[in-house]
């Protein structure tokens, strides 16, 4: 019997992500959730839900469902359809909520998007809540899933690159939203928890606020690496990583369209030593990251454990966001993990505007610039 999936939110996370991507880079096709269940051989997709008429009549064309299976109230689809996997795609202004109950409801296996969570509180509540019924919560901050950063960790676990000693990131984004996904994978690669940060946000104004922020970032971990992010402009370096070790580097360049590996070698002035740039060893196989996301789920309902991006890594990425700018509101100092007001949180770009679906205000935009 296949797993029955559904997912909550019909929009372009849910559905229509993939009609937008024409090349690879860090994406590989199926990526968001309803190509995703619809391609994968175990998993069937039974159903939808979205408050929005034309959303859920667009996602049943596209694919294959009637509309006795989509709903305007994703509870009573929790209740009919009994789904073991279920996708959260709404705007973070809910996610909470509907996180909650499908694990009450008694899901399997929950994708949800990120950033995970409005506050602190709500994180917490969601990772508990999962916690208590025996859910597996994937949080979709969807480069911990890209054969090129796995095959990064894979380099780094095996200690071909030694000790990791520093990892840096380059992402204009904020840190709530975007952020999500540059925080995340500094956290994948340095391993280990962070245990203190300084943050320099984009201005005192933006810092004074509680709406999405770019900012710059130093962030210490508890196992000795140490890391730089800088979400402000960044000219040429877009969505770059540098992971460097005792014994090895890994620089990843143009949003993941570029990747090297540099190893030691003899020679050099006074034979010291040189860096030399060697192949980085591509992965096998390039399944589609959607797919590969899917796998780890099922596997989570079969053998148990947490998915490569767990609610708690989720919760994590968050926390940091918000210490970061907590540092410099009190003036740039040092802030240390875990942040005692559990209140705290950042109003996500993503919820601008979310009474209307994003393909509307799109429709919208490009009506108007005609």
């Amino acid at each position: 019997m296949p797993y029955r999936a559904a997912v909550i939110g019909l929009g372009r996370m849910g559905s229509t992500f993939d009609d937008e991507i024409e090349w690879g880079g860090s994406i590989f096709l199926p990526y968001c959730h309803g190509p995703s269940y619809h391609a994968h051989p175990e998993v069937e997709l039974v159903a939808g839900a979205d408050p929005h008429d034309e959303q859920r009549a667009i996602f049943g064309e596209r694919w294959g469902l009637g509309s006795g299976h989509l709903y305007a109230d994703y509870r009573e689809m929790l209740a009919e359809e009994r789904p073991d996997l279920v996708s959260v795609c709404t705007t973070a202004r809910v996610r909470h909520r509907i996180v909650v109950d499908c694990a009450a409801a008694g899901v399997r296996a929950i994708w949800a998007e990120k950033p995970l969570a409005l506050t602190l509180a709500e994180a917490d509540d969601m990772v508990d809540a999962c916690r208590r019924h025996g859910a597996a919560l994937a949080v979709n901050c969807a480069r911990r899933w890209n054969p090129f950063y796995a095959e990064t960790r894979r380099s780094i676990d095996s200690g071909d690159l030694g000790r990791v000693l520093q990892v840096t990131a380059y992402a204009q984004c904020g840190l709530s939203h975007n952020g999500s996904h540059a925080i995340d994978i500094i956290r994948y690669l340095a391993g280990g928890q962070v245990s203190w940060v300084f943050g320099e946000m984009e201005s005192d104004e933006a810092a004074a606020g509680e709406t999405d922020l770019q900012g710059n970032a130093y962030l210490a971990f508890d196992n000795g690496v140490r890391a730089y992010l800088r979400s402000t402009e960044g000219g040429l370096a877009s969505w770059e990583v540098d992971v460097i070790g005792t014994g090895g580097r890994v620089r990843s360049g143009a949003n993941a369209l570029d990747w090297e590996m540099w190893r030691p070698v003899e020679g050099g002035p006074r034979n010291r030593g040189l860096a030399a740039r060697v192949p980085f060893p591509w992965p096998a196989r390039m399944q589609g990251m959607g797919l590969t996301i899917v796998d780890d789920l099922i596997a989570c309902i079969e053998s148990g454990g947490d998915p490569r991006c767990s609610g708690d890594d989720g919760r994590a990425a968050l926390e940091v966001a918000v210490a970061l700018r907590e540092s410099h509101r009190r003036g740039c100092v040092k802030v240390e993990l875990p942040l005692a007001d559990r209140g705290l949180g950042i109003l996500s770009s993503e919820i601008r505007e979310d009474d209307v679906p994003a393909r509307v205000r799109r429709e919208r935009a490009a009506a108007q610039s005609r």
